[in-house]
């Protein structure tokens, strides 16, 4: 399995949502609960109507881990679910192909590599792109390691910096900034 990348830029994330935008509904409200809750694809893609209509926080048991997880829902989510959700009923799956079956991981990520490839993104890619842009942006925003760390369920700080790109970035400079 290839190691996929964050996207470290946030006018990338904006390219990516735009092309999204322009597809599929759905496949945009998916990219952005990866990019802002940092939920592994399997588990975005288990979540029916009724786990985000008109709720406060989206809670799960996580398919890897088996624990519990209760991420709240931020504004930009909560206006995607309203509208999204609308007519729709509690216990049907919340992303369906145009079959009616609820869509599997593969053809999430042909969905995310083909946007990210339509925006012009180069890096390695993948659904767990979106986890690691959630993780790497909240990182960015707060330095707080150690609670990126309780999000993501990582036993350590320096697993959670490395799952992120960050250690690689801080390593890079580094050597960009020592010269004999």
């Amino acid at each position: 399995m290839t190691t996929v990348e964050p996207i470290r830029l946030k006018s990338d994330i904006k390219k990516v949502e735009n092309v999204l935008a322009k597809k599929n509904p759905r496949d945009l409200l998916m990219f952005t609960i990866g990019t802002n809750c940092g939920l592994r694809i399997s588990d975005i893609i288990a979540l029916n109507v009724g786990d985000v209509k008109g709720k406060t926080h989206i809670q799960i048991i996580e398919k890897k881990t088996g624990k519990f997880k209760k991420i709240p829902v931020n504004s930009k989510l909560k206006s995607m679910f309203e509208e999204y959700t609308r007519g729709k009923s509690s216990d049907e799956a919340l992303f369906i192909t145009v079959f009616n079956n609820r869509i599997d991981r593969f053809s999430a990520y042909h969905i995310i590599k083909n946007a990210c490839k339509a925006a012009g993104l180069h890096e390695k890619v993948g659904t767990h792109t979106m986890r690691k842009t959630f993780g790497y942006h909240y990182y960015k925003k707060y330095k707080d390691v150690v609670m990126l760390q309780k999000i993501f369920n990582h036993s350590n700080p320096a697993i959670t910096l490395r799952y992120i790109g960050i250690e690689q970035d801080q390593i890079d400079e580094s050597y960009s900034n020592f010269i004999l």
